[in-house]
């Protein structure tokens, strides 16, 4: 199947009450995982990946990848700029064929963040590729992504931001963390709720690695469409490799732990499809 975009995507979970969930992938191995997880369980899935990740091989690497996987699948597939931090680079995704961008202008005050919003999705709907936005600032770090303490969204100012951006998907910041948690972490779901209350696009949680599958589930609940899942992913595929070594210290054939590392990744995403709800929803 051709690779799609994921506006009817994230609209069909939002009708649904489901999520779908989105997933960062580092290499080949990890993105055949993620489409055979998705396959065995019926559902849509989005690949994902972040500035660093294009830092460490260009788009047209990793687009070729997910291409490549989603004509041999049976399944909805979209590949997604996960937090793009600047105009050039989401223009850049965009131009090598991802099928939807997210800039992150969090990190600016109201106004800076509106601005270069709006510019992201005027050139991406010229061409019919949607846009997802951050308001308020999801804390923690990962790669190059700083989010420090974080910041909550604002719910008034959540409905004039997606009004005056026209952005396709909004993700708000209530509570997660990017990265490893170093306790259990504490979601002001109410305040989930009041934002669904008067913003109209599917909403989507960042930093949900480590974040309880209930908690996960009530966010769904209350109006989550779209879950992000990162760290765990790198954790799961590095338990792989080290347990195949550990097992076989004379292996040096990157398939051998290379593929055990694609086996832990396939698991712990099907894990992930079913708590956001998506089997058997493609």
């Amino acid at each position: 199947m051709a690779l799609v975009t994921t506006k009817k995507m994230l609209l069909d979970a939002q009708a649904g009450g489901y999520a779908v969930g989105a997933f960062n992938v580092e290499n080949m191995e990890m993105v055949q995982a993620v489409i055979a997880a998705a396959e065995e369980l019926g559902a849509p899935v989005i690949m994902q990946t972040t500035p660093s990740t294009l830092n460490y091989a260009g788009p047209e690497f990793y687009f070729a990848n997910v291409k490549a996987a989603a004509e041999g699948a049976r399944i909805p597939v979209a590949i997604h700029l996960d937090h793009g931090n600047s105009f050039e680079l989401a223009v850049k995704a965009f131009r090598n064929g991802y099928t939807s961008i997210m800039i992150d202008g969090s990190h600016h005050v109201f106004e800076e963040n509106v601005e270069i919003t709006r510019r992201v999705v005027e050139v991406c709907h010229s061409a019919g590729i949607p846009v997802e936005a951050e308001l308020g600032k999801v804390g923690g770090k990962e790669d190059s992504l700083d989010g420090g303490d974080g910041g909550y969204t604002v719910p008034e100012e959540a409905a004039e931001f997606a009004e005056r951006t026209e952005v396709d998907s909004l993700a708000v910041a209530i509570g997660t963390a990017h990265g490893v948690y170093k306790g259990i972490p504490r979601l002001d779901v109410d305040r989930l709720s009041e934002i669904r209350k008067v913003v109209e696009v599917p909403l989507v949680l960042h930093g949900t690695s480590g974040v309880p599958d209930e908690t996960v589930r009530e966010c769904i609940e209350r109006g989550i469409c779209k879950v992000n899942y990162a760290t765990d992913l790198r954790i799961a595929f590095t338990d792989g490799v080290k347990e195949c070594l550990a097992a076989n210290p004379k292996v040096f054939d990157p398939k051998k732990y290379g593929g055990a590392g694609r086996e832990k990744v396939k698991e712990y995403v099907k894990g992930r499809i079913l708590v956001c709800g998506s089997n058997q929803k493609a």
